[in-house]
């Protein structure tokens, strides 16, 4: 427990927190590149090499030895799927020790899952379970641990968004359900299911330490003094903390989802492992919101975060669940904190699984500044990238697509609207077909491309902690979150299958290839900002469109994108085909080039030993339209850059310009695997 945990609060001084320099917000958030992290399955501070600290000396210290291919470390999947469950050991101590592989890796801004302290007899390892907002879980560190990890990571440049949740609690309380007989395979007996039906049910009482509801549910502020002192006693692990959440008129009351799809049981009923769903529902008097007890204080407490800790912007767990009013409360009192302290711009993220449509729509009634999880997009996305949809399905998901030029047009969402993913913790949209983008040996080479596009299209990347290393959740698909979520340390269920080896490799392929990637993203603003034009690609120069799928058989072809910003265009192409080289013709920016440009080489990938794509692309007109012939890699990934427009003015154009090249650090950064 940490020190002077405040039990109520009434008792934080808000005054003392707030009378200090608080890092500002970023310029932009679309320039950052967010990383997202599970506390217990990150790091146990115990690994030894294979990575360097903050200021880049090798690390040597600790017992768990670095993975090599095919060591002693790998298991069977069955044993190994088996140690997943429950707490693993991942700690705030071990993340800050690994802060110099994350900036290494170009990562400037850390989401971590909720360290709240959880209930204690329930294993919720991944912090969604909270029995105390003001105290982080003991299994994790203690508060002071955290601060302390924030203030580090923002000396080491990075931005902090802590993952919270504003709809529910953990399992608090028991109900005393009267309805829905339902028989327990496991044990034979038969039990009332408390299941949504739109009714509440009444309460047995909040749990005590063991899970057992022997503690009193006052429905009110009113208590009588000896259930008041039940409940102190219960300090720190029974009932529900700060004190003003130990009211039954704080929860809902209604029960279990059943139907995941269904109004208003999804925003009404009860989440799943126990999760108690709180009324968070704002009520109207005139013109004027009055936002419930429970979202005042969950506000309040979330302030005090924001404040201890120097938090940088959050990530809203379940904010489809919650009503519209609810979330946009939150949203106006968060920003409003923030901006009282020199945040202008905190970050406040939504959880919003579905199609891109209902994002919109929640970010644009709640004051959201993105949404994630949005289901089509890391669909597409992926699908795009191993040749099964075409890319158009991709592009045409950025808003204010139908604005634009209805074919071949620029292709906009607002560039900091979206957080995309591809790998994620619960992968929602995959139901019970969960496992990484690498768990499908097919496609294992793609790797790299799946995240090189999240990289250089529109939006806010974000790595899932792992995939930098190549995580396949055990190289099954499975119908549970586990295999989504290894340990990099180790332990008894470390990624690939093994046990006792951590992954915080710097030399890995993947690892070195994003690293570079990244470097460039920092350096050219047209991968961060601006537009984005997916183009036309033709085999002949004759004929000409966007890369189709052709019946059942994979796309075999080059997607080529523009990312333009003012006179300024970047070239982007990879090669869905990870066995063969392909060529094409594609298009560039009308508007911007003329025959005889040129475009340089300035990043290129593959996972085979490959020669490199050609360095120089001259522009030639080709059936009306400006075009480059380019020739990838199989599975390739190359990146070129074309001299500013604005480059052929001058104050005497009859002397004619000196050729444009990219600036020498851009050339020539390629990666291949290293030769056996």
């Amino acid at each position: 427990m940490s020190r002077d945990v405040e039990k109520s609060l009434l008792d934080i001084d808000f005054a003392s927190l707030t009378r200090r320099a608080f890092t500002p917000s970023p310029a932009a958030w679309e320039d950052q590149v967010l990383y997202f992290l599970m506390l217990d399955r990150f790091s146990d501070g115990n690994e030894q090499g294979g990575y360097a600290d903050a200021a880049g000396q090798p690390v040597e210290s600790g017992d768990t030895p670095l993975y090599v291919i095919d060591d002693e470390g790998s298991i069977d999947y069955d044993t190994w799927i088996r140690a997943g469950g429950g707490w693993q050991g991942g700690t705030i101590t071990g993340l800050t020790c690994k802060l110099g592989y994350l900036r290494r890796l170009g990562v400037t801004a850390l989401w971590i899952s909720p360290p709240f302290r959880q209930v204690a007899f329930e294993p919720s390892y991944h912090g969604y379970g909270v029995q105390n907002f003001l105290d982080v879980d003991p299994h994790f560190g203690t508060r002071e641990q955290f601060r302390d990890f924030v203030r580090a990571a923002h000396e080491q440049g990075m931005y902090v968004i802590l993952d919270v949740i504003a709809h529910h609690t953990g399992n608090v309380f028991t109900y005393s359900a009267d309805r829905y007989p339902t028989l327990d395979p496991a044990t034979g007996r038969t039990a009332n299911d408390p299941r949504w039906d739109g009714r509440p049910y009444t309460v047995t009482g909040f749990n005590d330490h063991d899970g057992q509801p022997t503690l009193p549910f006052p429905w009110s502020d009113k208590i009588s003094a000896g259930d008041a002192a039940r409940l102190e006693a219960s300090w720190p692990d029974g009932a529900m903390w700060p004190r003003e959440f130990q009211r039954g008129d704080l929860f809902l009351r209604k029960g279990r989802i059943n139907n995941w799809g269904h109004y208003p049981e999804y925003a009404e009923g009860d989440m799943a492992d126990g999760l108690k769903t709180l009324d968070v529902r704002v009520r109207w008097s005139g013109q004027y919101r009055r936002p419930s007890p429970a979202m005042a204080w969950l506000s309040l407490a979330y302030c005090f975060w924001i404040a201890y800790a120097d938090l940088d912007g959050f990530r809203i767990d379940a904010a489809k669940h919650m009503d519209v009013d609810a979330l946009r409360s939150f949203c106006d009192w968060i920003r409003e904190f923030g901006q009282s302290i020199g945040k202008e711009r905190f970050l406040l993220v939504g959880e919003v699984p579905g199609g891109h449509d209902l994002a919109w729509e929640v970010v644009e009634r709640t004051g959201l500044d993105a949404a994630l999880g949005i289901d089509d997009i890391p669909g597409k996305l992926e699908r795009m990238v191993v040749g099964e949809a075409d890319p158009l399905d991709y592009f045409s998901l950025f808003r204010n697509w139908r604005l634009d030029e209805p074919e071949g047009g620029k292709h906009r969402w607002y560039r900091d609207q979206v957080v995309t993913l591809v790998d994620d913790h619960d992968q929602v949209r995959k139901w019970t077909a969960k496992r990484r983008f690498c768990g499908d040996s097919r496609y294992r080479d793609l790797a790299f491309n799946v995240m090189g596009v999240q990289l250089t299209t529109a939006g806010i990347p974000c790595i899932y902690y792992g995939s930098e290393q190549g995580f396949d959740s055990g190289g099954r698909t499975s119908n549970c979150d586990i295999v989504l979520r290894e340990n990099m340390f180790g332990g008894r269920f470390g990624g690939l299958c093994t046990q006792g080896r951590h992954f915080f490799n710097e030399q890995g392929h993947l690892y070195r290839a994003l690293a570079s990637l990244t470097t460039l993203r920092k350096q050219l603003i047209t991968l961060r900002r601006g537009s984005q034009v997916l183009h036309r690609v033709s085999g002949d120069g004759v004929n000409f469109g966007h890369p189709r799928r052709l019946g059942d058989e994979r796309m075999r072809s080059l997607v080529c994108w523009s990312r333009l910003f003012l006179d300024q265009e970047t070239l982007v192409v990879f090669n869905t085909d990870d066995s063969q080289a392909v060529s094409a013709w594609s298009t560039v920016a009308p508007l911007l080039r003329v025959d005889g440009d040129q475009f340089h080489l300035i990043f290129w990938h593959t996972p085979k030993l490959a020669a490199p794509p050609a360095t120089k692309l001259t522009v030639e007109h080709r059936a009306g339209l400006p075009t480059v012939w380019i020739t990838l890699p199989p599975a390739g990934f190359a990146i070129y850059q074309a001299a500013p427009a604005l480059h052929r003015l001058g104050p005497n154009p009859a002397q004619g310009l000196k050729p444009w090249v990219p600036s020498t650090w851009h050339e020539g950064v390629g990666h291949t695997p290293a030769p056996n």
